[in-house]
This record gives C-alpha cells, sequence and structure tokens, in this order.
C-alpha cells in the first residue's frame, strides 16, 4: 500500500518532488532487478522452468509476483514523464512553438540519464509488459485521434532510452513496427511543426538502435535515405538533427555502407557520393562539414573485408570540394588579386574546415588528399601572411581587424587546424608518421616559423605552438632535427607576449 502512494506521488506534478521519488525507484528498480537476476540462476528457478508451460509471473522471484502492478504502473509513469535526452535538439519553447534548442540544459540530461537506468531496469524485469505499454500508447498516437507533441515526444524518448534491454529478436519486432507507425504518422501529420516533432522522434530513436540497424541493411538504408529527406526541410532543428543522427549511424554502421550488400552490388558511399551535391544542396555551412564528417568516417574502416580502394574513395568524396579550389587557385594565378578578395577568402576558409573534419574523421588515408592541396596550401599561407605583415606596417596592430585580415588570418588558422589534425592522425602508425616526417615537414617547418618570428605580436597565431607541441609528442624522435629551429624562432617572441602581463595573449 506504501508503493501504491509513492506512485501517486510521484504523479504530482511537481518537478522537485518528482526528482526525489526518482532516486527511490532508482533504488527500488535496481534492488529488484538484483534478486531477480540472482534468482533466474538459482536452483529454485531451474527447476520452476522444467514445466512444460511457464508464465512470466512463474520464472520471477515469488516477492516480485506482489509488485505485478506496481511495476506496471511504475512503468507507465517513466514513461508518461520521460526527460528530454541530449540529442533531441527540437523543443516546445515557452510560446508554444516548435524550435532549435540553443543551449543543453545539464539538470534535464542528468535526470534522462537516471530515468533511462530506471526503465532499463523495469524492461529487463519485463519486457513484454514494457514493449505492451510502449505499444498502446503509440497506437493511441497514431491512430487513435489522440496525437500531441507531449505525449509522442516522451513516447519516443522513452522507446530510445531501452536500446539493447530487449533480446535481438524481441527488439527487431518492436522496433519495425514502432518505426513504421512513426513513419506513417509522418506522412499523415499536416503542418510543419507537427512533421518537424514526428521527424526529430524518428532521428532519434534510429540512432539509439545500432545492434538492430547493422543486421538489417534495408532498412538502415530506408532510414538513412530518410534523413537525407530531412536534410532539405527547412524547420528550425530538423537538417541539425538530421546531421547528427547520420553522423551516428555512420559511426556505429560504417562498414555496412563500405561493403556491397545482398541488394546493393555497390558499396552505398559510391552511390552516396555521386548523389553528393543533392544532399548537401540545402544545408549550412556547418552541417555540410558534419556531412562530410560522416562520410569520412566511413572511409575509416580499415577492414580486409573492403573491395573497394579507400584512397580512390577519398580522392571522389572531396572531388567537389577540390573543384573550387582548383578554381580559386587558377583564377590566383592569372591575377593573385582574386585570392584577396572577402569572399575568396571566406570560401577556401569554408573548403579547408570541411578537410579538416574529414581528415580527423578519416584517419591517414587522408593523406591521399592532403597531397594534391598541399603545395596549394603552403602558398596560401605565405602569400596571407605577407598580406597581414605588410598591413600591420601601413595600418598598425589595428589592421588585423579589419574584415579582410581578420578571414586571412581565419584561412591561416584553419591550415593550422588542418595540420595538427593529419598529425594526430598517423600516431598510431610508424609508416604514416615517416611519411609525414619526410614527406610534409620540411616544408610546414620553416613556412610556419618564419611566419610567427617576422609578424607582428597581434598577427601571431598561437595554434602554431599547439601544432609544434602535437608533433613533438606524436612524431618524438623524429622531431629532434627541428628542435633547435623552433625555439629559435618561437621562445623569444613568445616570452616578449606574456612576460608583459598575463592579459593581452591570454592563449
Amino acid at each position: 500500500e506504501s508503493l501504491v502512494y509513492m506512485i501517486r506521488v510521484s504523479e504530482v506534478d511537481d518537478e522537485e518532488i518528482f526528482k526525489t521519488c526518482l532516486d527511490f525507484w532508482m533504488y527500488f528498480s535496481k534492488e529488484l532487478y538484483t534478486i531477480d537476476a540472482q534468482w533466474k540462476i538459482s536452483p529454485a528457478s531451474s527447476l520452476n522452468n522444467q514445466a512444460v508451460n511457464v508464465s512470466r509471473l512463474n520464472n520471477m522471484h515469488p516477492k516480485h509476483v506482489l509488485f505485478d502492478a506496481i511495476l506496471h504502473s511504475l512503468r507507465i509513469l517513466m514513461i508518461d514523464r520521460m526527460a528530454k535526452p541530449e540529442e533531441v535538439i527540437i523543443v516546445e519553447d515557452d510560446n508554444g512553438q516548435i524550435v532549435r534548442e540553443m543551449t543543453k540544459d545539464t539538470e534535464v540530461i542528468a535526470q534522462y540519464k537516471l530515468m533511462r537506468e530506471i526503465i532499463v531496469y523495469l524492461t529487463n524485469l519485463s519486457y513484454e509488459d514494457t514493449e505492451a505499454i510502449m505499444l498502446e500508447k503509440l497506437d493511441s498516437q497514431v491512430a487513435g485521434g489522440m496525437f500531441s507533441w507531449n505525449g509522442l515526444n516522451t513516447l519516443c524518448w522513452a522507446i530510445g532510452s531501452i536500446s539493447g534491454a530487449m533480446s535481438e529478436l524481441d527488439e527487431k519486432r518492436f522496433l519495425v513496427s514502432v518505426i513504421k507507425d512513426l513513419l506513417r504518422l509522418c506522412e499523415e501529420q499536416r503542418g510543419k511543426d507537427n512533421k518537424a516533432v514526428v521527424a526529430s522522434n524518428i532521428m532519434y530513436i534510429v540512432g539509439q538502435y545500432p545492434r538492430f540497424l547493422r543486421a538489417h541493411w534495408k532498412f538502415l538504408k530506408t532510414v538513412v535515405n530518410k534523413l537525407f529527406e530531412f536534410m532539405h526541410e527547412h524547420h528550425p532543428g530538423v537538417q541539425d538533427m538530421a546531421c547528427d543522427t547520420f553522423l551516428k549511424i555512420a559511426e556505429k554502421c560504417k562498414r555496412k555502407f563500405m561493403t556491397p550488400q545482398v541488394e546493393d552490388p555497390q558499396p552505398f558511399i559510391l552511390t552516396l557520393i555521386s548523389d553528393l551535391q543533392r544532399h548537401i544542396g540545402d544545408l549550412q555551412p556547418h552541417q555540410v562539414q558534419s556531412f562530410y564528417e560522416s562520410v569520412g568516417t566511413m572511409l575509416s574502416d580499415q577492414s580486409t573485408l573492403l573491395r573497394i580502394p579507400r584512397d580512390e574513395v577519398m580522392l571522389r568524396l572531396m572531388d567537389l570540394q577540390n573543384s573550387s579550389w582548383r578554381t580559386h587557385m587558377l583564377e590566383g594565378k592569372q591575377n593573385v588579386q582574386n585570392l584577396l578578395k572577402v569572399e575568396v577568402v571566406k570560401d577556401l576558409s569554408r573548403i579547408l574546415r570541411i578537410n579538416i573534419r574529414v581528415c580527423s574523421a578519416a584517419g591517414s588515408i587522408y593523406v591521399h588528399q592532403l597531397s594534391t592541396v598541399f603545395l596549394d596550401i603552403l602558398n596560401i599561407y605565405r602569400l596571407y601572411s605577407e598580406q597581414i605583415i605588410n598591413a600591420c606596417i601601413q595600418q598598425g596592430p589595428i589592421a588585423t581587424r579589419v574584415n579582410l585580415y581578420k578571414s586571412m588570418r581565419a584561412v591561416k588558422s584553419d591550415i593550422l587546424d588542418l595540420f595538427i589534425a593529419f598529425t594526430e592522425v598517423c600516431k598510431d602508425s610508424a609508416t604514416d608518421r615517416e611519411l609525414f616526417m619526410t614527406s610534409f615537414m620540411p616544408s610546414i617547418v620553416p613556412q610556419i616559423l618564419t611566419d610567427f618570428h617576422t609578424s607582428p605580436p597581434n598577427a601571431r597565431d598561437a595554434k602554431v605552438l599547439t601544432f609544434f607541441t602535437t608533433a613533438i609528442v606524436v612524431l618524438k624522435e623524429l622531431m629532434a632535427p627541428h628542435i633547435a629551429n623552433i625555439m629559435d624562432a618561437v621562445f623569444e617572441k613568445t616570452l616578449e607576449m606574456i612576460s608583459t602581463n598575463m592579459l593581452d595573449y591570454p592563449e
């Protein structure tokens, strides 16, 4: 009877009371799960299982049968009050509008993690009851005329939270039913806000079940194509969440995209790259970077089962960006002033940032792309260094705040980030470290050191120090011949910048 009162108290519409009750339910569900797990491996349970027709209750600790009704009510409570997970960035604001969440609520995230743990324990105690409650509530949302944003959200967050708590067979049956219903709901709903809510829940759930996606290629392909559709939806947050989910799936299922499947003799990554321009056509620059990172993540798979040349796929992936890069370089050769236009400088920065994301995601296979643009990158670094230094001589330190020169400094910073990223991905292979040391560092070191030494303090970039720190950590004794030159170029100049006061150059 006291537990019934606890359920009723937990249902009170007061967040502080609910949070207090959660601590109790966490202890209660964990204790029951522990006792149940021990019971199932005990001799008494084994004798029970020898019966021909064993009900679920017969296979539970006798103590748990008393709590069956309480556990049923608790499951409903947890589902109805489920907190928002971190991955969901589409929310309802105070005015009842569906918007993109701009900041993370750490308190809500912590509450979600606690509730997820409780509902996982409850699912392990009886996945049949959990599944029945969820499917009944979903049916009410889809066909029962009870569609509501909050009701669908809490239900789908709960569905996503129990990933791995069911057997693979049960999970397959359950998830197929859920996704089919949600896709139907997405098609039937009218209004962009309604569609955005359903879309965010589809994306959240599929991202939580990588085991199922890896085992069912046809379903995985359908999900990814649906994500591509969402990438053309301009409702706030939908494109961001589609890109985030695509990256998550790429990390968990990369081999499926890199190898031929029964119904698709061509690896999906090649199909994806052939339609790349269409997929990213409506995305913002940061979303395009995320998309490229996802494909780069697929390319990081180094399995011996792969039948496609990863180096060629890397260059095909970067072909669109390399084409834009070559156009700018050709125009620069005809007239260097073309490379000094603000819009061109910003576009070079955009291309470099895509390269950085691909490099970090794909690993040392990126060397084939770096070789393609390396000399141009060094020339751009040198050109923009000269422009910034000359501007500082003519206009004084304030020149670094002028939009054009700020953009040039951003390009130089991006180039340093790219070198740092590639250095880091070489750390696991002696061959890669040797290649980087012999093929790239002899050109990089003098260029960067000369720029740092001759630039005025306002125009120096602290990432130069970060790059050489990373290089020494990764390349170790291979960097020994360069140490004296590095110290000559950076030590005294850096000391001058930080010895006057600790405020001007904190980085």
